[in-house]
């Protein structure tokens, strides 16, 4: 069990993100403003809940606890994440933005003309739901530490309060609460753990005398490891509709395109800081045998009660955003191009509605529903970390070429993209089995290479795109169109 003070912040922390929940209600009209807050997040807004979303469980915890064990060259997961967030903001977050869509399914049925592009939903999906899942798990670990509540009731509490504020207001919530997110963890990681821990240590001469230069080196976590990271995570930063969504809300390319740049060179140096509060940790804890608890683990042995709370309820802050932002990212898949694709094989017609209030109880009602079962999953899973890689890997192999190439290639086709998916899915998946590890390099380089051969082949052997669908997609990349793509 935590320090009563420790406990109280964290408790206070978990109201204030409900009350946000309600605040951001009240800005919440129709369907636009619950799942892209209408598109009009300025460049503050939209760097901090950028920078917030990325920076999760994974960069926060996982980044501090690869430093712990491969010193600065630890850096490398959240660098990645950095790369893949500057591409996509310098390069495509302007054209994405000008869509005007709310998902990737929906910018691929825009790009090739072709409905059955919507299956893709069910590929992220899956790698949306899964993200939740893991940053679910993983606030419960601190709880579980914090509150000395089991890992399944940790689990309910940390999962309905996301849930809660996510139904509640829908993406000006998440916004609101990121933004309340963004500045916790950047005051627990830059001015309170990274001081803290480096004067423990004894500063830079204190960290080489005890640990030597080999801390200090930039590959000793592998050159393979850290190429794999920029294959899986930047290209995944590219793609994933969680980010995605929040390109959406921007209210124009260009707070789109900077304020993104700006958050990437902020993920940079949140990288750097967790390494070096990792490595630093290193030195004087030396005996901590799951990396991933040395955060928690330095918050409780070197803070003075308060501080620790406040770098506890930083963690907790990194994890709920990514798990709000992945959370209402199924929802808006699972509504938009999940239902009306079964719908359609069922042999019904997708309904419609021009109702604001209706679209919005709609919405609320997915969030809710997919929160519930997101809970239930994470208290039911173990290891996580397979089955996010399954998903992460099938999101790179099977859709990476056909969302990049429609916007480089004006000669790919819908066949061309539809068989890159099938094809990249099936070779990744299929090199899993046969390597027997589902943590290998292998699947997503012959997964990615596979759909990039199948895509060009297919694409130049079958019709050209028509005109007409062309002609639309260059009139939305122009920002000459600035209707909504339709919603079910």
């Amino acid at each position: 069990m935590g320090k009563p003070v420790d406990i109280a912040i964290v408790v206070i922390y978990l109201v204030a993100m409900l009350a946000f929940g309600f605040w951001g209600k009240t800005r919440t009209k129709d369907s636009a403003d619950f799942l892209v807050a209408g598109r009009r997040l300025g460049p503050t807004l939209y760097t901090g809940t950028m920078a917030a979303v990325v920076l999760g469980g994974a960069s926060t915890v996982g980044g501090v606890g690869l430093g712990y064990k491969w010193g600065i060259s630890g850096m490398w997961l959240v660098v990645a994440i950095a790369i893949g967030l500057l591409a996509l903001s310098l390069f495509f977050a302007g054209p994405i933005q000008r869509l005007r869509v709310y998902t990737v399914a929906q910018m691929l049925s825009l790009r090739y003309g072709v409905d059955a592009t919507s299956a893709s939903g069910v590929v992220m999906a899956a790698y949306t739901l899964m993200l939740s899942v893991t940053s679910t798990i993983a606030y419960a670990t601190v709880f579980n530490v914090l509150f000395g509540t089991g890992r399944t009731l940790s689990v309910v509490i940390g999962g309905m309060v996301v849930m809660l504020y996510s139904s509640i207001g829908g993406m000006w919530s998440i916004t609101l609460t990121d933004m309340v997110q963004f500045v916790l963890k950047t005051i627990g990681v830059f001015f309170l753990l990274l001081p803290f821990t480096w004067h423990r240590a004894g500063g830079f001469d204190g960290i080489r005398e005890r640990a030597g230069d080999a801390v200090f080196s930039l590959t000793s976590i592998g050159t393979d490891t850290i190429i794999t990271f920029f294959v899986v995570y930047s290209f995944g930063m590219l793609i994933g509709q969680d980010i995605w969504q929040r390109v959406f809300t921007a209210r124009s390319p260009q707070v789109a395109r900077w304020g993104g740049t700006t958050a990437a060179i902020y993920c940079v140096f949140y990288g750097i800081a967790g390494a070096l509060i990792g490595l630093a940790a290193s030195t004087f804890m030396p005996d901590i045998k799951a990396k991933d608890d040395v955060y928690a683990q330095i918050a409780e042995a070197i803070l003075p009660v308060g501080i620790s709370g406040i770098v506890l309820a930083a963690a907790v802050a990194a994890m709920m955003s990514t798990a709000s932002g992945a959370l209402i990212a199924t929802a808006t898949v699972a509504r938009t191009d999940i239902k009306p694709m079964l719908l359609r094989l069922v042999g019904r017609k997708p309904e419609e509605t021009e109702n604001p209030e209706v679209d919005v109880h709609s919405d609320r009602r997915y969030v809710a529903v997919l929160g519930i079962i997101v809970i239930v999953i994470a208290a039911l899973l173990n290891d996580v970390v397979g089955a996010l890689t399954i998903a992460y890997d099938i999101l790179v192999g099977g859709l990476l070429v056909p969302i990049l190439g429609g916007f480089l290639w004006k000669r790919a086709t819908g066949a061309g993209a539809l068989a890159a998916m099938g094809v990249g899915t099936l070779v990744t998946l299929g090199t899993m089995a046969v390597v027997g590890d589902v943590l290998a390099n292998e699947p997503i380089y012959y997964g990615l290479v596979a759909s990039l051969i199948t895509y060009v082949v297919v694409s130049l052997v079958t019709p050209r795109t028509s005109a007409d669908v062309l002609q639309v997609w260059d009139d939305r990349l122009a920002g000459r169109d600035t209707t909504e793509v339709v919603r079910a």
